[in-house]
């Protein structure tokens, strides 16, 4: 259980560095800091999804609360405005813990009180719930006096004169409609009584992260109302809601959600019967909090799943979806999320392509990527390889990905087309296709068109998995043409992508031009399935990017012996795209590294305890920024402060997705890990 007492939610400095996320399955989020001080324009306790899994809306920003002990007022808040802290409600947090769900512990004289915060799964609904734990014969109230943001998540609020501050009340809701063509809030609520005026306006929040990140940090909230409860009688309870709801039901979802989680817990490898065989280890716990975290990422799009890249700010993009689909579903034994995410991107392909994202505001799917798609293949080679369920590979992915190839040979958007040596071109001035895709204006920060060496490696992994999927369901005239065609690209990447000088591959080589740049892409080219490289420049491979680029969370994006290394992720958004793959640690790519690592070294024991143990520093780390999680980028420079999104699914996927090799001893598709690796094999 991640927990904190005193002595870190005392200290600010610390607290706020560490933030909760709960999940609703839609896209909505509830989040903030341990001490309930909100530091960014994401925080909020309900952050609805209008339109699953976008349109999101911070509807309800916090409750200012206050303790009433025996008359005499205590306020729990935390708030930064210019030039202060107030209220200064930390200084009554004794402890915060996730049990599963964010727990925090508040003691005032010899008041002790807790409360628990948790959404609904399904529903743009947060459950927040206070109940005394001890209090002697004092009497006990709580005043509560929700602020309203009611604005798009990127944005921040302001006082104005068009908001409607009227509060509906019915018996056990208060219900807001600040403003036309916005959802109402709904607050079912157990209050001994509601007391609204005309409301009012707390101004000036400021925002840390949003300052440090050169953005608007500060918003105008208004409060509508007071609440008032008498804890002295039972639980205080609240249901924010964009639908009425009966404050009485608290219970019973908090009993059905906590059901919820120990079923997806129960499924977290290596399984209830090795579990209770050998017992749980600490491997196990971190499996299990990776299992939880997992779960937040998998939403509804439309009757079927998708995932969200991370939190707070990111939609459902074709690329981590992807990349993120095994780790995140097949070793938890989520095969019908899995099969449902495969679906629904199959049905959005375009001339050869998946899309890149799927916009915030619900606008039409972006292509503008040529990884995505080339991940597809390994996504769905992973899928068959864990569920042996080739009917849905053959009935509903096969014609689809045989239409990509015919796409890419023949020539798709910007350029992407394979050339006469069986390589795959992409790109044009002034377009970012591949993972490295950061641009600021017409600045493109890693101009990487041409034949990226991630690309190759992945169309050649595409072009085997299909050989093996036409062998499987009897398409000769497949299967010999995958096989030619990968054959080819093995040839010629191996000619044309060696750099001999540095005992490596070269990151892009466009016509006559090779990148020599020292970046993680070339990892692939062993990590994948079907690695394109034979087993000694496999092995050389591995030694420069864990000299050059290894870190204790993860790879560097670029060497710092390169003249353009940015070490640090810092200051406006200019500066920040322009560090964000020039030296930035990402630790999604530690699993494509490990992966890579145990491969060459044969699948020892020994291979894979060095694995277990290069992941210990990112286990940590799951008791900081997002809590439970693992964050998105780290800086370039120790000691590699965490930056960007709290929570990135690719980043728990990876590491999930390595961990549960490394439990069962064996590959997805049965084969033990100790058998020896051999040239240009997998």
């Amino acid at each position: 259980m991640i927990s904190f007492a005193k002595d870190v939610c005392g200290n600010l400095d610390l607290a706020l560095g560490k933030e909760w996320l709960e999940t609703n399955g839609l896209g909505g989020f509830a989040s903030s800091t341990i001490v309930g001080m909100n530091t960014r324009r994401y925080h909020g306790l309900l952050v609805a999804a209008t339109k699953p899994p976008v349109g999101r809306i911070v509807m309800l920003s916090k409750f200012e609360e206050a303790l009433c002990v025996d008359g005499h007022s205590f306020e729990l808040g935390v708030n930064r405005y210019p030039g202060v802290i107030h209220p200064q409600g930390f200084q009554y947090l004794r402890q915060f813990r996730l049990d599963p769900f964010p727990v925090f512990t508040y003691e005032v004289e010899d008041v002790q009180i807790t409360r628990t915060v948790f959404m609904v799964h399904g529903e743009n609904s947060t459950v927040i719930q206070y109940d005394v734990l001890a209090g002697g014969r004092q009497k006990v109230e709580l005043e509560l006096r929700p602020l309203l943001a009611f604005r798009d998540y990127h944005s921040t609020s302001h006082e104005n004169g068009s908001l409607n501050p009227a509060v509906e009340q019915r018996r056990g809701i208060a219900s807001f409609r600040p403003y036309e063509g916005l959802p109402a809030l709904h607050l079912a609520h157990n209050a001994i009584r509601v007391e609204s005026a005309t409301g009012s306006w707390y101004r000036n929040f400021e925002y840390d992260v949003e300052r440090e990140r050169g953005l608007d940090f500060q918003e105008d909230l208004f409060n509508p109302c007071t609440l008032r409860f008498d804890l002295n009688a039972g639980p205080a309870s609240i249901i924010a809601s964009t639908e009425p709801r009966d404050a009485a039901t608290v219970g019973s979802l908090r009993a059905q959600e906590i059901r919820r989680r120990d079923d997806i817990a129960a499924n977290a490898p290596p399984g209830p019967s090795i579990r209770t065989a050998l017992g749980p280890s600490r491997r196990d716990d971190l499996i299990r909090t990776l299992t939880l975290a997992a779960d937040q990422y998998i939403v509804a799009r439309g009757a079927e799943k998708t995932v969200i890249a991370g939190y707070h700010w990111f939609s459902d993009w074709g690329r981590d979806t992807m990349i993120a689909l095994p780790g995140l579903t097949l070793p938890t034994d989520r095969h019908d999320v899995a099969k449902s995410i495969l679906k629904t991107f199959a049905q959005a392909v375009d001339k050869g392509m998946l899309p890149n994202r799927f916009p915030d505001a619900g606008e039409q799917p972006e292509y503008n990527t040529v990884d995505a798609t080339l991940w597809f293949f390994e996504a769905a080679r992973a899928y068959l390889a864990y569920t042996g369920d080739a009917e849905f590979v053959r009935s509903r992915l096969y014609k689809v990905l045989a239409d990509i190839i015919q796409w890419h040979m023949r020539g798709t958007r910007y350029n992407i087309q394979m050339d006469s040596a069986g390589l795959l071109n992409s790109g044009e001035q002034g377009v970012q296709l591949t993972w490295m895709d950061a641009k600021v204006g017409d600045w493109v920060v890693t101009p990487r068109h041409g034949k990226a060496v991630e690309i190759q490696a992945l169309w050649y992994n595409a072009l085997s998995t299909m050989g093996e999927f036409a062998t499987l369901f009897g398409d000769v005239q497949g299967q010999k043409k995958y096989r030619t065609m990968s054959a080819l690209t093995h040839w010629s990447f191996n000619r044309v992508f060696w750099n001999e000088a540095a005992g490596c591959l070269y990151d892009v080589v466009n016509d006559s031009v090779a990148d020599a740049s020292i970046r993680p892409n070339q990892i692939f080219a062993v990590s994948l399935h079907h690695s394109i490289l034979p087993l000694n420049r496999a092995h050389q491979v591995v030694e420069v990017v864990q000299k050059h680029l290894l870190t204790p969370y993860g790879l560097r994006s670029l060497s710092p012996e390169d003249e353009h290394y940015k070490g640090r992720y810092e200051g406006g958004s200019t500066e920040r795209d322009g560090a964000y793959h020039q030296g930035t640690v990402w630790p999604w790519l530690i699993g494509p590294f490990l992966s890579a690592y145990i491969k060459v070294n044969g699948y020892s024991e020994a291979a894979r305890a060095q694995a277990e143990e290069w992941l210990k520093p990112l286990e940590a780390h799951l008791f900081d920024a997002g809590l439970g999680h693992i964050s998105e980028i780290f800086d370039g420079d120790a000691p590699h402060r965490p930056a960007g999104c709290v929570a990135q699914a690719w980043s728990v996927a990876e590491v999930l997705r390595v961990l549960t090799e490394l439990i069962s001893n064996s590959k997805p598709d049965g084969r033990r890990v100790n058998q020896k690796p051999t040239a240009a094999s997998d």
